[in-house]
């Protein structure tokens, strides 16, 4: 109960500093909304069409604005000094991987909640629908367990805004295209039985990859 409650703490603080301040939630927003209108606006393609571009449409919006959020998560601790402070306190390190990890996907699903909407509008398709939820959030888990170890590890580097989606990107590649085929799958009306190898792969890769950075962020963090 002690360590979640340290975990509880970080995830507090953070959701408390985004208040204040609205640095990582505006910029995602913004830019994941500019996202969907340019598409939009660029593709000008026919109803029957759309199926086809919607789902890159969704995941480039989702991850590159995603890599917004996550890149700010620990540059805003170096910054303000207190990233010292956090590897200092007395807990487990994991419980600050624990705790930005958490801290993250709120933010990333909040965009997703206002970004899902806005896209069904724009191409006139419903995309709130339970089979897609599930597969977004079990593509977010990966997204946000993987970004959020190599944002702690792109803070010291020299070019830092440029280095987390540079090693990113490449060990998000399974999620993309399982999210991706996915998605596509279910909007042309397939159901979760069809796309079961897809959501097996997720689940791989968020067991597998989470496990990894919990127990690499010491490490990390340390070097």
């Amino acid at each position: 109960m002690d360590y979640l409650r340290k975990v509880g703490a970080i995830v507090w603080k953070d959701v408390t500093a985004e208040l204040r301040t609205k640095d990582i939630l505006s910029s995602m927003l913004v830019f994941a909304l500019l996202s969907v209108v340019i598409f939009q606006f660029a593709f000008d393609l026919r109803a029957d069409n759309v199926r086809l571009v919607l789902p890159g449409v969704i995941w480039i919006s989702i991850t590159f604005s995603g890599v917004l959020g996550l890149s700010r998560s620990f540059i805003l601790e170096q910054d303000r000094g207190s990233m010292e402070g956090l590897l200092l306190a007395p807990m487990d390190r994991s419980a600050i991987y624990f705790g930005k990890f958490l801290g993250n996907l709120l933010f990333i699903f909040i965009m997703e909640l206002v970004l899902l909407p806005v896209a069904s509008v724009f191409f006139n398709i419903w995309l709130l629908t339970p089979s897609l939820i599930l597969v977004l959030v079990l593509g977010t888990f990966g997204f946000a367990a993987v970004g959020t170890l190599f944002s702690a590890l792109s803070i010291n580097t020299r070019a830092r805004e440029v280095m987390l989606p540079i090693l990113l990107f490449p060990i998000m590649v399974p999620v993309l295209i399982a999210g991706v085929r996915a998605t596509g799958s279910l909007l042309d009306g397939e159901t979760l039985g069809d796309i079961s190898h897809w959501l097996r792969l997720l689940l791989a890769y968020d067991a597998i990859f989470f496990a990894a950075a919990f127990l690499l962020f010491d490490f990390v963090v340390e070097e």
